[in-house]
């Protein structure tokens, strides 16, 4: 029985764009665009995972570094 959802998180790229690890799962992906993103990791997760094995959800969770002067 598959899990019933993966969780990725989402970071942006230094060199622009974002880049999205599955946890627990080797899979990775990257794109320009947040939408972009979204239709990767659809798609890496179709390949990597047989359709009875699939995860039903797909959860995205952002990480954003934030610097601010002290």
């Amino acid at each position: 029985m598959a899990e019933s959802e993966i969780v990725f998180s989402i970071t942006e790229s230094p060199e622009g764009g974002f880049e999205a690890q599955a946890l627990g799962v080797p899979i990775f992906t990257q794109a320009e665009t947040m939408d972009e993103l979204r239709l990767s990791v659809r798609d890496a997760v179709r390949c990597h995972f047989d359709e009875t094995d699939r995860p039903q959800v797909i959860r995205l969770h952002v990480v954003r570094d934030e610097i601010i002067a002290a």
